[in-house]
């Protein structure tokens, strides 16, 4: 059974504060198999950036399976700017060797299981006192279960009050998974 075997509404949300700076918990209780099924998530609305920052996982999610859908759900999320050519071959390229890097943002993926999400699917998208420095941006962050920092993404509101992506930073090189290392 894939990752991506089953879809479904998203549960309830979970909001938390721990000093001072505000954690989402972003909570799909199945993910989904398409491009259709995708936009039709409620988070698809992309009116706060914690939505769009948890989806860009989804959408990375998909690039080992489909390349070409993950290319249609990321221009989806940046709206009224698609990604470049240059964008494109830096996904391939952060693809070529290290396809469980998008899965390490959902909770309980971590080396040890070979990245293998906890259910119900979610991702923490947190901000920080300096998220909404530049107007019209919010740079939030992301924990992978497999680096020691959190991973910085850019949003940008546009004026038809939907949070776009902007940038992401979140495929830069992790622990490998434990199944590929001959010493564990």
């Amino acid at each position: 059974m894939g990752l991506f075997d089953n879809i479904g509404s998203p549960a309830p949300q979970n909001v938390q504060q721990s000093s001072g700076n505000k954690t989402v918990d972003v909570v799909f209780t199945k993910l989904p198999d398409n491009f259709a099924e995708f936009t039709a998530l409620p988070q698809a609305a992309m009116d706060d950036p914690f939505k769009t920052a948890a989806l860009t996982v989804l959408a990375l999610c998909f690039y080992p399976q489909d390349k070409d859908t993950c290319i249609q759900m990321l221009n989806f999320l940046k709206g009224p700017q698609p990604l470049s050519t240059y964008e494109q071959q830096f996904l391939a390229d952060r693809f070529r060797d290290a396809d469980y890097v998008p899965r390490s943002y959902f909770v309980g993926a971590v080396p040890a299981n070979d990245y293998k999400p906890v259910q119900p699917y979610t991702v923490k998208v947190s901000e920080n006192p300096y998220s909404y420095q530049d107007s019209g941006y919010a740079k939030l962050y992301l924990q992978s279960g497999g680096a020691d920092s959190p991973r910085p993404i850019q949003l940008r509101l546009a004026k038809d009050g939907k949070w776009y992506l902007w940038e992401q930073f979140l495929l830069a090189g992790i622990r490998p998974p434990e199944s590929t290392n001959p010493w564990a």
